[in-house]
């Protein structure tokens, strides 16, 4: 590894984590900022994420996402549902964007089959 791909931790953004399952529905991550001791650091706020998986014809897809508003577990718990649909659509609106951009990458070839002449493929 040279200076530049280093792998190093950022001693001032630490957090504990703190992991909450109903073993039905997902996963409630709680980030407890701490400082470079272990101690609890009050000065930043705690963090909550929550995840889920969706089931598609590909698999599983786990989407995660951030319970902003949350400032405790009991609201972060009770906010779940809503960050959950949220998060869902969210990541439909990028898997949406993305499939565009691949169509919109797509090479088509002129009516009639084949290459055109001199084997050159014309971008549409």
């Amino acid at each position: 590894m040279n200076a530049q791909t280093e792998a190093s931790f950022d001693i001032d953004n630490l957090y504990r984590e703190e992991s909450y399952t109903d073993r039905r529905v997902g996963t409630l991550r709680v980030l407890v900022p701490v400082k470079a001791d272990g101690a609890a650091d009050p000065v930043r706020p705690t963090l909550y994420v929550g995840q889920i998986q969706v089931m598609t014809p590909m698999g599983a897809l786990p989407i995660t996402f951030e319970l902003d508003h949350a400032k405790s577990l009991t609201e972060a718990l009770a906010g779940f549902a809503e960050g959950a649909k949220t998060g869902i659509e969210e990541t439909m609106r990028e898997l949406q964007q993305m499939r565009r951009e691949q169509a919109s990458s797509l090479v088509i070839p002129e009516a009639g089959g084949g290459l055109p002449a001199g084997g050159r493929i014309r971008m549409p």
